[in-house]
């Protein structure tokens, strides 16, 4: 990953844990989209997005998680994300995609 953005995988029987640590903006957005969709495509599980140091995220970022979320309910799983900061949970809020995801 490139930029402020760090990002590590888990596996777990029932769920792929995915850890994102930093900014996701304009300049991490392209590697951050090839490793999510990839990780997403690999396996036919839930994903949980575990975003506890996540400390930014952009429209661009919101619009990699719709994508990845699409392609994981291909699949009949679930995309859920834990641990939301308050600035980026209420990002979730205002746009509405706290309806889309299980925010847990």
């Amino acid at each position: 990953m490139s930029g402020n953005l760090l990002m590590s995988v888990q596996k777990d029987k029932d769920r792929i844990i995915v850890k994102l640590s930093g900014e996701v903006d304009i300049y991490s957005v392209p590697d951050f989209k090839e490793s999510l969709y990839k990780v997403v495509e690999e396996e036919s599980l839930d994903v949980e997005l575990e975003c506890a140091e996540l400390t930014y995220i952009d429209s661009s970022g919101l619009g990699i998680l719709v994508g990845a979320l699409k392609r994981v309910k291909q699949n009949g799983n679930k995309v859920y994300i834990s641990m939301l900061r308050d600035n980026v949970r209420k990002l979730f809020l205002i746009t509405g995609l706290d309806k889309v995801f299980e925010l847990i």
